[in-house]
């Protein structure tokens, strides 16, 4: 049994992933960002989870979803089943960002935008609002969000005021934007 210390750990590592799945939910045109954020957790191993998060945006609420789940798939599933039920139990998205699930979901909002999508333009200022709320390099790389819908590219221009945790997540949401825009 986890602590709950270790389960919220556990949820704030994850919080990208929890928000993303109860806002999914809340906007189904999120879906396809949702996806592709399950399709790295699966490929990443992470096949039971990615079932129950399935399970839960095509509308299961039960609770035999956490069946066969390990100590920490079940309070990921258990919190965005929470979530779902109360938003104010969920993690606050300004601390600890998992980046390998928040750069693909960045990047399609960003290229969404790009091509005009209102909603994505929407959810991309408020999360900018949440990011510049958080302050310290989340602030940084939430007032570069309009920089990247606008179309810019250089990497040097784009980490020039943030610390090393957001190069990071710029990098690879350039990498994805990257891939994104091939196609």
């Amino acid at each position: 049994m986890q602590t709950p210390d270790k389960q919220q750990q556990i949820i704030q590592t994850h919080a990208g992933l929890i928000l993303g799945v109860v806002q999914c939910i809340q906007n189904p045109d999120l879906r396809p960002q949702v996806e592709q954020a399950l399709a790295v957790s699966e490929q990443n191993g992470w096949d039971k989870l990615v079932a129950a998060i399935r399970k839960i945006l095509n509308g299961s609420r039960e609770e035999s979803i956490l069946n066969g789940l390990d100590d920490e798939d079940s309070v990921i599933v258990t919190a965005i089943l929470r979530g779902l039920q109360d938003p104010n139990t969920l993690p606050k998205p300004e601390q600890t960002p998992d980046a390998t699930l928040a750069a693909p979901m960045l990047a399609n909002l960003i290229n969404d935008a790009r091509r005009g999508d209102h909603n994505a333009v929407i959810m991309l200022g408020g999360m900018a609002e949440q990011m510049s709320m958080a302050g310290g390099d989340m602030a940084s790389v939430g007032a570069i969000l309009k920089d990247l819908i606008d179309g810019e590219r250089d990497v040097d221009k784009l980490c020039d005021k943030v610390g090393p945790q957001g190069e990071s997540l710029i990098v690879q949401i350039l990498d994805e934007l990257g891939k994104l825009e091939v196609h």
